[in-house]
């Protein structure tokens, strides 16, 4: 006999909304940051990187203490996640990201990494000791689709594809590894010590690699970006991405990743870059479709994986 599931409460239903609207906000934010990413192209990548996300973690925990709420520290379970994560899906991404796009038409590296709310769709239910879920998936399809209709694709030679494939796996990792620790921590300490993990390492890692050169100050126009990716791009879209997974959960949240290309496009038309035409238009209806699918109401489990870190006491996300 099949038992009767109860109807979401008030609470969830206010908590969901809250949810998709932050991760909303975030997939805007980041997709409308491009432009100014590409500003960085001549200012060394790592230690950008690695000063950018530790003034976002400082900002973030700058934000904890004026709310005074003490941030609650990582436990030595959740260290391998959170280094899996800031290595990866922060450090990684932005790595392979640039190397990707040397040897790949933009076109072509947009669409492999529009795979991603599929990835997390599939694995992020595994992750936490559950199947995969029809709505999201059957979301992350579309979006995927329409992802590709919105780049259109490109030409590739030598290890562009790989590295396009490489760059698209950080990405799912920088919400994967984040789903256990998420449980105990919360998205505000999830997001403030990811940032300083991969604030510190991609200091060590420029400084090794790079010498005293890696280090070079800022120009106005390079100091500006770097201020803009660390407040909007990296504290409020970190923070907001994460309220998004925990409310959520990363399989629906994953498919809110379609909207990125779909908030370049409006900046990219907003700036007289590029005129809107019918694909433009078929690609933003089927990521649209896949976000109103994709949300819907799933059963929530616990969780567990190979990034979910230390088991604890699940925190309540703020409704």
């Amino acid at each position: 006999m099949t038992t009767p599931v109860a109807p979401p409460s008030a609470e969830h239903r206010v908590g969901t909304r809250r949810g998709a609207a932050a991760g909303l906000a975030a997939a805007v934010i980041v997709g409308g940051s491009v432009p100014v990413t590409g500003m960085l192209d001549a200012y060394p990548v790592i230690a950008g990187q690695a000063l950018r996300y530790a003034l976002g973690g400082l900002l973030l925990l700058g934000f904890a203490r004026l709310r005074g709420k003490a941030l609650p520290l990582p436990a030595l379970g959740d260290l391998p996640a959170l280094v899996t994560l800031a290595a990866s899906g922060m450090i990684g991404f932005q790595a392979f990201l640039l190397l990707a796009q040397r040897y790949a038409e933009p076109g072509l590296v947009a669409a492999v990494l529009g795979v991603s709310p599929l990835v997390i769709a599939l694995a992020g239910p595994l992750m936490a000791g559950g199947r995969p879920s029809a709505a999201p998936v059957l979301g992350a399809v579309l979006a995927t689709g329409g992802v590709a209709v919105l780049t259109g694709g490109g030409d590739t030679e030598g290890p562009g594809l790989l590295l396009a494939v490489l760059a698209m796996l950080c990405e799912t990792s920088f919400t994967l590894c984040a789903v256990g620790v998420l449980g105990r921590l919360g998205p505000l300490a999830t997001a403030t010590w990811s940032c300083f993990v991969a604030g510190v390492g991609g200091a060590l890692v420029a400084t090794i690699t790079g010498g005293a050169s890696a280090w070079r100050l800022p120009d106005a126009r390079e100091l500006a970006a770097l201020l803009v990716l660390a407040v909007l791009v990296t504290a409020v879209a970190f923070g907001a991405w994460y309220f998004a997974v925990g409310a959520l959960g990363a399989d629906r949240a994953g498919v809110l990743i379609g909207v990125m290309p779909v908030s370049g496009l409006a900046v990219s038309l907003l700036l007289g870059a590029q005129t809107l035409d019918l694909a433009d238009v078929l690609g933003t209806a089927l990521v649209a479709t896949a976000v109103t699918l994709g949300l819907r109401r799933r059963q929530v489990s616990g969780s567990r994986g190979p990034c979910a870190g230390r088991r604890g006491p699940r925190r309540a996300v703020a409704r």
